[in-house]
């Protein structure tokens, strides 16, 4: 099986956790990234991609999540949910379709009693949609089995001003 990482966001209501979402993807190689609801696409023309990462991830809209889930992928529901295990103690399946509930609200019961696993990330209080893809994504990097790790890495990453050594 190929490690793969999708993304489901709940009715996101911020163009800015969007584009920061998108940026995440490109970051973290996320396959796709779908949407449900009608609040995105009211403020898409906002163009808050800064890395236009949409030009090679797709972002799409969807009538239910549910009916997008990719062939073979375990959903993966993240929200503050009782019963849902702490992202600590959870281990990514290589096949995963993370669905993320919106700012202001949570994921449907139906879409919860579809998913193979409920995460929540055990902080005080909610963080922000954006934020929670970021930790989520990178939880599961830092859990994988095969790493990237290397100055190759660091150099085609970093921003054209950093020219930055560790000495020894």
């Amino acid at each position: 099986m190929t490690n793969k990482a999708t993304i489901g966001l709940t009715n996101p209501k911020s163009p800015s956790n969007v584009g920061a979402i998108m940026r995440a993807s490109g970051c973290y190689q996320v396959n796709s990234v779908f949407y449900t609801g009608s609040r995105y696409g009211f403020a898409s023309k906002f163009h808050t991609d800064t890395k236009n990462v949409s030009l090679n991830i797709p972002l799409s809209p969807a009538e239910s999540l549910l009916d997008v889930v990719p062939e073979g992928a375990s959903i993966v529901c993240v929200d503050l949910v009782e019963g849902a295990i702490p992202l600590p103690e959870f281990q990514h399946p290589e096949n995963a379709f993370y669905i993320f509930g919106p700012e202001d609200g949570t994921i449907e019961q139906s879409v919860i009693d579809n998913a193979a696993n409920v995460v929540y990330i055990p902080t005080i209080g909610c963080m922000n949609l954006a934020a929670t893809v970021n930790v989520v994504l990178y939880d599961r990097l830092a859990k994988a089995k095969v790493s990237i790790a290397s100055d190759d890495l660091i150099r085609t990453s970093r921003d054209t001003n950093n020219k930055v050594k560790v000495r020894s």
